[in-house]
């Protein structure tokens, strides 16, 4: 096991994140103590690997189809040229599958760290215990939005009651993707109970399952209940806009949506009275050969930047990644693959130091920089690496006249 890097203190007023860089060459100088995780992202993957079974590492490193749009959401970062990050942990399910640290383990260590926590609906942890874990830290609930309207609103009322900030629903996931990776193992972990706590662990759906099955329990028969929840979330048919007025009712909070590609859906997001978007292609694991997300972002910025938060999630690796997604107009963006090869490596602290070298080269982040989306407050700390060296020294600073669109379809495709 690799001995992990424990939490550098940092001087009042210095660099927070960035003082991962100095604890780096400090440890290996004087203690001859190496980095837990890689801090190359092009390696990330591959010592993920090592440590993951089979099955696991092709969940997370897998997508749809060929994954061409795994390679579009890269080429487009590659394509656009630069220079911390409102940077948030994406929802990313099943997590006990990579490491027994799971979601409790990761919420821990993004309140150690500050930054936000967005818990997946296909969590291998309930609600309650992420929240528990999170303590003060800000947390946010992904939706997969249910077809029963009665499971729908107890899921909302729970993490309500739980301390959920923010709401993401999500829209691109109604029905599971072609994914060979998965479907050559012949693997789907919900099947088998993995990933389907939010359920188990919900009074209505329990509730609905024993009357329904003669008293029983989802652990009496965890094939039966793992069927009948996959079948209520991944139902394969999608709601309506419509059907937002239900989660309005339910939900006093923001409100966003998250798989939006196109600009007439942005519009009617707005037209719904929607608080913010998230312009995603599900990193790719969805529809293959779509477009990379990020070759939308500004167009969708123009068109309803003004009036609801615009965030960005899908191909995002490194800091500088970050940064672009900034300058091209979001306010905030969702990593999510890099932590969990962390998490495979290392369990939390793995995750927590894959997260720290990103932060490190997108350094100003708060904890209240999450909420910052949907107020009038800005917060401006510290300088990172690369935004200073690309003479960048604010979140406000951030836009188009610092970076700059290439054609570069030569390109070498580098970290899925």
């Amino acid at each position: 096991m690799p001995r992990v890097q424990e939490h550098p203190d940092h001087p009042e007023g210095g660099r927070k994140y960035g003082a991962f860089q100095t604890q780096i060459y400090k440890d290996g100088l004087l203690n001859q103590k190496l980095p837990t995780v890689t801090t190359d992202p092009n390696k990330l993957e591959e010592q993920a690997r090592k440590f993951l079974g089979l099955k696991s590492f092709n969940y997370v490193a897998g997508g749809a189809g060929e994954k061409a749009t795994m390679d579009a959401n890269r080429l487009a970062f590659r394509q656009w040229k630069t220079f911390e990050s409102p940077l948030l942990i994406a929802p990313i399910g099943v997590q006990t599958i990579f490491h027994q640290d799971k979601e409790i383990g990761v919420a821990e260590i993004a309140r150690e760290i500050g930054v936000p926590y967005i818990l997946s609906t296909a969590s291998s942890s309930s609600i309650e215990e992420v929240a528990e874990a999170n303590g003060n830290g800000t947390r946010w609930f992904q939706l997969y939005w249910p077809q029963d309207n009665e499971i729908t609103k107890s899921l909302l009322r729970r993490a309500k009651n739980n301390g959920y900030r923010v709401l993401i629903v999500t829209l691109d996931t109604w029905a599971l993707a072609w994914r060979p990776a998965d479907l050559d193992n012949a693997y789907v972990p919900f099947a088998s109970g993995i990933g389907d706590q939010t359920g188990f662990s919900d009074p209505v759906f329990r509730a609905k399952f024993a009357n329904k099955h003669n008293n029983k329990t989802p652990e009496d028969d965890i094939f039966l209940a793992s069927r009948e929840w996959e079948a209520d979330v991944f139902s394969g048919a999608a709601h309506t806009w419509e059907d937002l007025e239900l989660i309005k009712a339910e939900w006093d909070g923001p409100i966003v949506l998250k798989g939006i590609q196109h600009v007439d859906d942005a519009k009617k997001a707005v037209e719904m009275g929607m608080h913010g978007i998230v312009v995603s292609n599900h990193g790719g694991r969805q529809l293959d050969g779509a477009i990379g997300s990020l070759e939308v972002l500004p167009e969708i910025v123009d068109a309803v930047g003004d009036k609801l938060t615009v965030l960005f999630d899908s191909g995002v690796r490194t800091g500088v990644d970050v940064s672009k997604a900034l300058c091209l107009g979001a306010k905030g963006v969702l990593v999510g693959r890099p932590w969990v090869y962390g998490l495979g490596i290392a369990g939390k602290l793995g995750a927590r130091d894959v997260l720290r070298g990103i932060l490190a080269v997108s350094d100003k982040f708060s904890p209240k920089h999450a909420y910052i989306f949907f107020t009038e407050t800005h917060f401006y700390q510290d300088l990172d690496q690369s935004m200073g060296l690309a003479g960048i020294k604010t979140i406000a600073d951030c836009n188009r006249s610092t970076v700059r669109w290439v054609q570069y379809g030569g390109d070498t495709i580098s970290s899925h």
